[in-house]
């Protein structure tokens, strides 16, 4: 049970937010009840309380005491001008549009602007919901500062969270999902035919599970490690993990199949298995092979330090025995190639518990066991000795190209037509419609963007209002089980945020609900103006973003592929300038800022891929680029990682020829972005002969085949080829005729 909800919430990040904001309101409640405060004001210092608990991001302890404390003069200065301003109508609408303004823009300075631009409105917006006048300020001023208090004592003492402890947990969740995942690629072994897909979604599902995971570990290891050398080592076991069990998943799937597997159908939603489904079928290395992806996971699963005599490391010397060839059991090529791929996963295993564990015993170690560990000492030595290469940083965009401006343009726009649209329905609550035009904007970069949570938080509202209803009528004037649940929705909002906005509106909704309750105007009519409003200020959002500095979502997605395909680019020619012979760099920072921009790329293609599209031609085609850019990123973070060992392994040497070979494909990377920045571009995408066709084209007598890259290199070479020229068909690039 631990282990699944260790990797059903990596970190445990949800769970610390929801207790944090939910214990911190509590202990509010708590404080102001024994000070005999109205029920007004408790639900002011709960409203306070979780403001001064959510807005605060920034990961280090002490930016975020510095950050709290500049808090809570804004908060006072924000319930005093709301206070001032209740009874000038106009006056205080064009004060709350300037504060929403700077609340946006202050963004552009960091993780301390945003947060002290939420607090600043959310404390505006409680001053609206509890009705302050300047009779009230002083015991608000008390209310907010217990809030601010309690935010703090939660915070800093009782849900005691540190950098280090944060990465630990993310760790941990690493392990957990990549035993996951290859408890699922035990089931694609066995799967029959008509089981097959849904195994493989499966893999599908749970290696990028694992990939997210590894993408919070390398955000927090800045903070949540001693030194850069600590931090780099980390990183590069937590690489090699995960593209060996990529890669042992694929073999498996190559093992399935009477045709080869390609690497697109792991990344592709819904794309079926090679056609030529064959076993499982029972014969001794086939079940071999079963039981051994069974001790890989128990190898993954056994916490790190922990010493159970002999079994685990006879286990250990098993699996890492077949990174030899002849201890290789007598198979097809398809199923050796799979035990190949259990022992580099073994190996990669072994690395992250060496990383993560310190000094293991040794005793019971066999000579390929003993190689493994010499590799890993080699490669842990050649971490110490390495700097830090220094990356180019792009320059950001300025004036009203800059995000954070146009944001606060737009949203200054969107709360004026809310406002003004808000008074028609209802001179007391118009602020819902201004408050949903606010969260529209937060963390959205598009029209596409902005239009989906809209939606979402309207269907959220609908949801929540019934519930509302419901509840209402259950809990009725009882001010203590209302609060009750109240906090349980404000611990199930920061849970299921991360997971899906319609639920965070919808527990957001159904705690208002709750609180109208309280403050005794609670109807049926007031929470009909609820989705009015929320329906209102939706529309004024979309509308302004559609106006106003419009970003749309073909301009936006077009943005971030041209960084996609840059990146791709330097990570894979600097790979194969290192593989042939060239300086040494950090390529694995290289590959982690690609893998952060398909990650952004994603999440900006969402209008596109979401549901209920009614362009399905476009979304299919959006899902599949995406599917062959992650192939694409895969195989180079493949190469950066074989090109980072290059020093300390034995079977692998540089070999100049590999930069004939690479020419072709950063060529092409280079014609793609051309056409996704002028689509008049006249460039047109090479195609030709093999990779390896290519290197023998440049043999030299006396010299090996493939000098001494290994096979691997040569096909991540030839699939990473294969994947960008696939990329022209759906970017519409054309091709070149291939010369005889």
């Amino acid at each position: 049970m631990r282990d699944r909800v260790t990797a059903s919430d990596p970190g445990l990040l949800r769970l610390a937010a929801g207790s944090r904001t939910a214990g911190s309101i509590a202990l509010t409640l708590v404080v102001l009840t024994a000070l005999r405060a109205p029920v007004a004001h408790l639900v002011a210092g709960a409203i306070a309380s979780m403001a001064a608990t959510f807005a605060i991001r920034e990961k280090l302890r002490a930016q975020q005491a510095v950050t709290l404390a500049l808090g809570l003069p804004v908060a006072l200065a924000s319930v005093s001008l709301a206070a001032l301003l209740n009874t000038h109508v106009v006056g205080g609408d064009l004060f709350f549009v300037v504060l929403m303004f700077c609340a946006v823009y202050s963004r552009r300075f960091g993780d301390r602007g945003n947060a002290l631009g939420l607090i600043g409105f959310q404390i505006y917006f409680m001053s609206l919901f509890v009705g302050a006048t300047l009779s009230v300020l002083p015991r608000l001023y008390l209310v907010i500062a217990v809030a601010f208090g309690c935010s703090a004592l939660m915070r800093f003492v009782i849900v005691h969270e540190t950098p280090a402890g944060i990465l630990e947990r993310l760790r941990e969740a690493f392990r957990v999902r990549l035993a996951q995942l290859v408890s699922a690629q035990l089931e694609l072994l066995d799967a029959g035919p008509d089981d097959v897909d849904k195994a493989l979604e499966a893999v599908r599902e749970r290696t990028a599970r694992l990939h997210e995971t590894a993408l919070m570990i390398q955000g927090r290891l800045e903070e949540g490690t001693t030194d850069a050398s600590v931090a780099r080592l980390v990183q590069r076991r937590i690489a090699g993990a995960e593209i060996a069990a990529e890669r042992l998943g694929l073999l498996i799937l190559g093992a399935r199949s009477s045709e080869r597997a390609d690497t697109l159908t792991l990344h592709l939603p819904g794309a079926p298995a090679p056609a030529g489904v064959q076993l499982p079928v029972r014969e001794q290395s086939t079940d071999t092979l079963r039981r051994d992806l069974q001790a890989l996971r128990l190898l993954v699963l056994r916490p790190v330090g922990l010493h159970t005599g002999t079994a685990m490391a006879h286990v250990r010397n098993r699996l890492l025995g077949y990174r030899e060839e002849e201890n290789l059991p007598p198979a097809p090529v398809a199923v050796q190639d799979v035990f190949r791929g259990l022992g580099e996963a073994a190996r990669a295993v072994l690395g992250l518990r060496v990383a993560l564990g310190g000094p293991q015993d040794e005793s019971d170690d066999t000579p390929a066991t003993t190689r493994s560990r010499e590799e890993l000492d080699a490669e842990d030595a050649s971490i110490e000795g390495s700097e830090e290469s220094e990356r180019e940083k792009e320059q950001p965009p300025t004036g009203l190209r800059r995000p954070t401006t146009r944001a606060a343009v737009q949203v200054a726009l969107g709360s004026s037509l809310a406002i003004v649209g808000g008074e028609f329905l209802s001179a007391q609550r118009w602020y819902w419609a201004v408050l949903t035009c606010w969260i529209v904007f937060i963390n959205t970069s598009s029209t596409g963007e902005i239009l989906v949570k809209g939606y979402r938080r309207l269907l959220g509202t609908v949801l929540g209002v019934v519930a509302g209803i419901v509840l209402a009528g259950l809990v009725g004037p009882h001010t203590w089980p209302a609060l009750a649940l109240v906090l349980v929705f404000v611990f199930l909002m920061f849970y299921t945020a991360p997971l899906s906005y319609t639920l965070m509106s919808f527990f957001v909704t159904a705690a208002l609900g709750l609180l109208y309750t309280l403050l005794h105007t609670y109807s049926l009519s007031v929470l009909v103006l609820r989705i009015e409003e929320t329906a209102l200020g939706a529309a004024c959002g979309i509308i302004a973003a559609a106006v106003v500095l419009p970003v749309h979502t073909d301009r936006r997605t077009n943005e971030l592929l041209g960084t996609v395909l840059h990146r791709l680019s330097d990570v894979t020619g600097r790979a194969i300038e290192q593989l042939s012979g060239g300086s040494q760099t950090d390529l694995l920072d290289l590959a982690r800022d690609l893998d952060q921009a398909l990650a952004d790329l994603r999440s900006a293609v969402q209008p596109l891929t979401h549901p209920i599209t009614p362009l399905r031609s476009r979304r299919n085609t959006a899902q599949y680029l995406l599917a062959l850019l992650e192939t694409c990123a895969y195989h180079a973070r493949s190469l950066a990682a074989t090109a980072e060992l290059l020093p300390t392994h034995p079977s692998i040497a540089a070999d100049p020829r590999l930069r004939q070979a690479c020419r072709r494909i950063t060529h092409n990377i280079a014609v793609l972005a051309a056409h996704i920045a002028d689509r008049g571009s006249t460039e047109e995408i090479e195609t030709g002969p093999s990779i390896a066709s290519l290197l023998d084209s440049g043999k030299v007598p006396g010299v090996p085949r493939y000098g001494r890259i290994t096979d691997r290199v040569l096909r991540h070479l030839q699939r990473l080829d294969e994947a960008v020229v696939g990329l022209a068909r759906p970017l519409r690039v054309p091709r070149a005729t291939p010369k005889r």
